[in-house]
């Protein structure tokens, strides 16, 4: 598990991310309806028409060449076939948030950069980019349960 009083720290070579985001990931709207393996995923794939969470972070993370399984909260975290567990999120690793440990309905978003992380979330209703402190100060996402970092490409 990731320490939540420790900073985000990035070795990989990656460089900026943000400025590399191309601008319609700016504009996709919350929809929790649309989420990996939704029939409305299904029909019309990609973020046109809106993204839940995992969604969202599955394409930002396409869009920089990894290639994440198409997974809900708990059963990415359980993963090991396309996923690892790492101790210090690194640019591009999945950050698991909820209210309690339990990673079932976790929210996820990507860590972009030292205590930077790109999420989507009902609450603000299109992408946002947070620290860390701004997850703990919200009931519903003040338990960091961890970070994964996308090991198939």
């Amino acid at each position: 598990m990731t320490d939540p009083d420790q900073p985000l720290r990035s070795t990989r070579d990656t460089g900026p991310l943000l400025p590399r985001l191309p601008a319609h990931f700016w504009a996709v709207p919350h929809v929790g309806s649309r989420f990996p393996g939704s029939a409305a995923v299904s029909r019309l794939p990609g973020l046109a028409a809106g993204a839940n969470c995992q969604l969202f972070a599955y394409e930002v993370l396409r869009h920089f060449g990894l290639a994440p399984p198409p997974l809900r909260s708990s059963d990415l975290w359980d993963d090991t076939a396309a996923t690892v567990r790492v101790p210090v999120a690194q640019p591009l690793d999945l950050l698991l948030f909820n209210g309690t440990h339990d990673p079932y309905g976790a929210h996820v978003g990507v860590c972009v950069e030292d205590d930077a992380v790109l999420h989507l979330c009902a609450e603000v209703g299109h992408p946002a980019v947070w620290a860390l402190a701004d997850f703990a100060a919200r009931e519903r996402y003040r338990v960091l349960i961890g970070a994964k970092s996308v090991s198939a490409a």
